[in-house]
């Protein structure tokens, strides 16, 4: 019954993820079409030729599913559905759906199975033109699957070697008859002790499995499991709160990211040894520790800063110049397997590079800004939530934005800081399941912002310094003496 909980939280969320993300805050969020638990989409397709390539080269899984679908129906159809383990379901994040042979946009798909008891659920993607009768599409399916890797042995030596195990199907699980398919697996390396179920074809660091040239039924499912060495650490976000606030009259662009860390790796089976640990700094062999977070940054980007829990931390580089600026960040302690850490930093940067004003009577300004920044591994980083805040300037109105990044949630909210009135807008943006792949996608943010509304402050200022000079003459006008008056 727990996983059937935590299915239920994750798929009010996971839902709207998948709904097409270039809104703005006048449009509502989509209702979910609930399905019964003996739903079964309608045999209306077949899949003529399907190539899954999953890459394990990272901490988190990336699939891309490319696939010649068929209408064997006789009316046209436009509705696909794609199949995922309920165990699972909750950890898919950035499933984007487009026609291979034309690039544009992403088809819309949105989750509309959510029966808790029902053992595989549904996306379902929308075609952009209905598919007649005996035509065929050619579809490329991608997503990411995050926190599936299980380190086995579950608990190594501090210098010891770690290896993933990855369970998985050698039949791409559909929900139409297949007739022809292959699925390749790439590792990081070549060091893979075991490959269970199946008869891959070996080549360096890539598996084949197939070609399986006979038709296979829909729903059909041949269990596999490989055992390969990375000896890196799985980094995960559980929560990444980014705020990014916009002050018109200092023209800058303050960004503060907070982190909460965790590595997904193997545990350790004795006591961390910090004499083991110095000594091997020297030449840095591999790792299953997270020992140092390198974050780029734009270009003239300054005053940064490391902060965590103790208060500020001092192992930190900050390189800029004309063609780079990178923080380099190294925690107070190596984050093994199962080890927490929680920091945060921020910069300034200047505001011009960032926002456009439009000439319009409303005073129209135009920000575009990287939804996600972060850090940048070669083992890659995943984020379990991530929440956006864009604090705009007092008087703001008319907000709008657009992005590629899937959301969850929008919220306009009221963010009050020193000598405000009615506080600042607030846009709150809320996605799931994100990964590193995602930096620098752009969020852009229009809203108007009149020209009375620049002097908000500075008149509060004035009026507010005004009301204390006048309150001190009044004061100092009072005759408090207690003798008679001559």
């Amino acid at each position: 019954m727990m996983r059937y909980t935590t299915f239920l939280t994750a798929c009010v969320t996971l839902f709207i993820s998948l709904i097409s993300a270039d809104s703005n805050l006048s449009e509502p969020l989509s209702s979910q079409q609930i399905l019964p638990n003996n739903f079964k989409p309608p045999q209306v397709f077949q899949n003529v030729n399907l190539l899954r390539n999953t890459n394990l080269e990272k901490g988190y899984i990336r699939e891309t599913v490319n696939v010649i679908i068929e209408n064997i129906d006789s009316k046209p159809q436009d509705e696909y559905y794609i199949p995922f383990s309920i165990d699972i379901v909750d950890k898919v994040g950035g499933l984007e759906v487009r026609d291979k042979k034309n690039p544009g946009p992403s088809f819309k798909t949105e989750l509309v199975e959510y029966d808790p008891y029902s053992p595989t659920q549904f996306f379902r993607t929308t075609l952009p033109q209905p598919l007649t009768p005996k035509s065929q599409l050619t579809l490329s399916i991608t997503y990411y699957i995050l926190s599936t890797l299980t380190p086995l042995p579950f608990k190594i030596g501090q210098n010891d070697k770690q290896y993933l195990r990855h369970t998985f199907s050698t039949y791409t699980p559909s929900a139409y008859p297949t007739l022809k398919q292959k699925t390749k697996l790439k590792f990081p390396s070549t060091d893979i002790p075991d490959a269970i179920g199946g008869s891959p074809q070996r080549q360096g660091s890539t598996f084949t499995y197939g070609p399986y040239n006979d038709p296979i039924p829909a729903g059909a499912l041949e269990p596999a499991s490989v055992r390969y060495e990375f000896t890196r650490p799985l980094i995960h976000a559980t929560l990444l709160e980014r705020d990014i606030e916009i002050s018109h009259w200092g023209g800058n662009l303050a960004t503060e990211e907070r982190y909460w860390l965790t590595n997904q790796g193997a545990h350790l089976k004795d006591n961390f040894n910090r004499v083991q640990w110095a000594s091997t700094q020297y030449y840095k062999p591999p790792t299953s520790a997270l020992r140092d977070l390198n974050v780029p940054l734009k270009v003239g980007s300054l005053n940064p800063y490391f902060i965590d829990d103790i208060g500020n931390v001092s192992t930190s580089r900050f390189r800029s110049n004309k063609r780079e600026a990178n923080l380099e960040l190294k925690p107070r302690y190596p984050v093994f397997g199962g080890w927490k850490y929680s920091f945060r930093i921020g910069w300034d940067a200047d505001l011009k590079s960032f926002l456009r004003v439009l000439q319009t009577p409303e005073g129209g300004h135009v920000l575009k800004v990287p939804f996600l920044e972060g850090p940048k591994m070669g083992e890659g980083v995943s984020y379990g939530k991530v929440e956006v805040q864009v604090i705009l300037p007092e008087g703001a109105k008319n907000v709008k934005f657009e992005t590629e990044v899937p959301l969850v949630r929008v919220e306009e909210t009221v963010h009050r800081t020193f000598m405000d009135t009615v506080g600042r807008t607030t846009l709150k943006l809320t996605a799931m399941n994100i990964v590193d792949e995602a930096r620098d996608k752009p969020l852009i943010v229009t809203y108007d912002y009149p020209f009375s509304a620049a002097f908000r402050k500075p008149v509060t200022i004035f009026l507010g310094i005004a009301a204390v000079f006048v309150t001190a003459w009044g004061i100092g006008r009072l005759d408090v003496s207690i003798g008679k008056q001559s």
